[in-house]
């Protein structure tokens, strides 16, 4: 038990600490990344108010939502405690960051992860803080099931604690759910979010390209075999395509309230 908890207190311990929260972290993004792509149904917010509502409201899905919410603040913890002892052990920087063979994200991951954590606070407050703590607007969504055409309209609910209802009239399912698409469609028609939220994401980017492998090699996953694959996954995988996906979102928004 003493030897487990010295390893955790050491450099390497809390190192590992980082690669694997950083690592569910990751995992996470796959999941919310392939909820959020619901935005782009075309069906007014449908899919995506349904996901929503599905997401914060199924006790497994609300339990892993709480471990995600600790695994951030462990990994902050850990990176800040990191970077600190990192800059007393080492106080004069690198004069050139290619000689010392560290790329600018190995660098300044502090940097970026501070950027990320301030998003992360400014981004939940303002939909998952929104959605859950206000009492918002609601939407009907009507479904014939013939054609399988999807009218909305505003519902207002007769009941401070109506959150959820489905019902049939005849060949019509009718959904009544509260509408982040509408918190989603106001956030991204304002251009500093949306500018924000690009630059988040650019910090997203330099944070798992360095991120990401660094975490295989601290777990000591790094065979040969593997490595390029790690390589790949964690250049375009995490470094490129999940970021642009996430940034293409406000982008798209942002357009479609120009016109």
């Amino acid at each position: 038990m003493m030897s487990f908890k010295l390893l955790f207190r050491s450099s390497l311990g809390r190192k590992l600490i980082m690669s694997m929260t950083g690592l569910f972290l990751c995992l996470f993004l796959i999941v919310h990344l392939g909820g959020n792509l619901t935005l782009f149904a075309g069906d007014e917010g449908y899919t995506f108010n349904i996901y929503a509502h599905f997401m914060t409201h199924f006790p497994p899905v609300t339990f892993a939502g709480y471990v995600l919410y600790v695994s951030i603040l462990i990994h902050a913890w850990y990176a800040i405690v990191q970077t600190v002892r990192n800059r007393k052990a080492r106080p004069v920087k690198y004069a050139v960051p290619s000689k010392a063979g560290a790329s600018w994200a190995s660098l300044n991951m502090g940097l970026l992860g501070s950027i990320i954590f301030l998003f992360l606070v400014i981004h939940m407050t303002n939909f998952w803080g929104r959605y859950k703590f206000t009492e918002g607007t609601y939407r009907e969504y009507r479904t014939d099931l013939l054609t399988g055409k999807i009218t909305n309209t505003l519902y207002v609910p007769t009941s401070p604690d109506f959150e959820y209802a489905v019902t049939m009239e005849g060949n019509t399912e009718i959904v009544r759910v509260k509408d982040l698409y509408g918190i989603v469609t106001e956030s991204f028609s304002m251009l500093w979010y949306v500018v924000l939220y690009l630059f988040a994401m650019a910090a997203v980017s330099y944070h798992l390209y360095h991120g990401f492998q660094s975490a295989f090699q601290t777990a000591g996953w790094t065979h040969r075999k593997f490595a390029s694959i790690i390589r790949f996954t964690g250049v375009w995988i995490f470094a490129v395509i999940i970021p642009v996906a996430f940034a293409s979102m406000p982008v798209v928004f942002y357009i479609k309230s120009l016109f």
